[in-house]
């Protein structure tokens, strides 16, 4: 077995806190739930586990560092004091001290439970009744391998959220399998096709519930486009709008607002109306870009009256080099 110092990355040095931290660390890292088909994950897991114990348990460490027990817990010598660091002969990395046992054979110390649930939801990587190396019915040290109790199946849904919805992040109410409705928070700068997880919310099992798999889309919206983290719409307005300026009354995904329109606007010019877009991951929000198009009516016997005496003398193909 290696040095658990090494084990856990730490110094001889270091203290109770940084040691703990360590194991923290490399548990979530290669906890069997999240590595059930990774051999080499299992055994770090395995192998972080038996140096937490012994680094972590008040009379071991001390023996430890004086050389009197190896990483195994066993003496280093048959004079080394006997068996009281707790191990089998053999040296069985998850044989059990005689201090309180708790979540499924692991020997914590300090808060073994809290750590414990906090690390892996209260659940033990090994299945109900359990200890590391052990399969059903089976003591310390049986040999079964890590075996845990499945999850339940997790659920896979799709909700499309309206375009306004999606842009203001307006919760959404998702009903579940079974006929349960839940509120979903929709995430800041989320994007079409986005997956959320709902922890708890699939189907029961023997280790745990599953969970439920939200997939996001957004509506079409009849008059509003997407264009990255902007909103563009077309605003239609009438000649003598235009040429003569106007106030007109628009709607934004919050709500109408009123545009003033200064007069000689021509077609095509583009307003933007800050923060009126999607909403984007650091908090912040797009702008609504609104293109004016001059709508002219085609066959309007007074609009051509008024205009046969006009021509405008300007070259405004210029630019084009016709």
């Amino acid at each position: 077995m290696r040095d658990p110092y090494q084990v856990l990355g730490v110094a001889r040095t270091a203290s109770d806190a940084d040691i703990k931290k360590a194991y923290r660390k490399l548990a979530k890292e290669n906890h069997p739930d999240r590595n059930a088909d990774n051999a080499k994950k299992l055994e770090l897991f395995k192998e972080a586990n038996s140096a937490y114990e012994l680094l972590s348990d008040p009379e071991k460490k001390p023996r430890f560092d004086r050389g009197e027990i190896g990483p195994d817990g066993n003496p280093t010598s048959p004079f080394g004091g006997g068996y009281g660091g707790g191990g089998r002969p053999g040296g069985d990395p998850f044989t059990r001290s005689t201090r309180s046992q708790s979540s499924a054979g692991f020997d914590f110390a300090g808060g073994a439970d809290d750590l414990f649930s906090e690390l892996f939801g209260g659940r033990s990587p090994f299945g109900a009744g359990q200890g590391p190396g052990q399969g059903p019915g089976q003591g310390p040290g049986g040999g079964g391998g890590f075996r845990t109790q499945p999850k339940g199946a997790d659920v896979a849904y799709r909700l499309t959220v309206s375009f306004e919805d999606a842009a203001n992040l307006v919760p959404q109410r998702v009903t579940l399998r079974g006929g349960k409705t839940v509120e979903l928070k929709l995430p800041a700068g989320f994007e079409p096709g986005r997956q959320l997880r709902m922890t708890g919310k699939g189907e029961p099992g023997p280790g745990g519930t599953g969970d439920a798999l939200v997939t996001l889309d957004v509506g079409r919206h009849k008059v509003f486009s997407r264009d990255g983290d902007d909103i563009r719409l077309e605003l239609p307005v009438t000649l003598d709008e235009a040429v003569n300026g106007a106030k007109l009354k628009m709607p934004t995904v919050s709500g109408a607002v009123t545009l003033t329109l200064p007069p000689g606007t021509s077609s095509g010019k583009v307003f933007r109306l800050k923060g009126r877009g999607f909403s984007r991951g650091d908090g912040s929000r797009g702008d609504q870009l609104v293109t004016v198009l001059i709508d002219i009516p085609a066959d309007d016997a007074a609009l051509k009256a008024f205009i046969s005496g006009w021509r405008d003398v300007r070259d405004v193909r210029r630019e084009l080099g016709l």
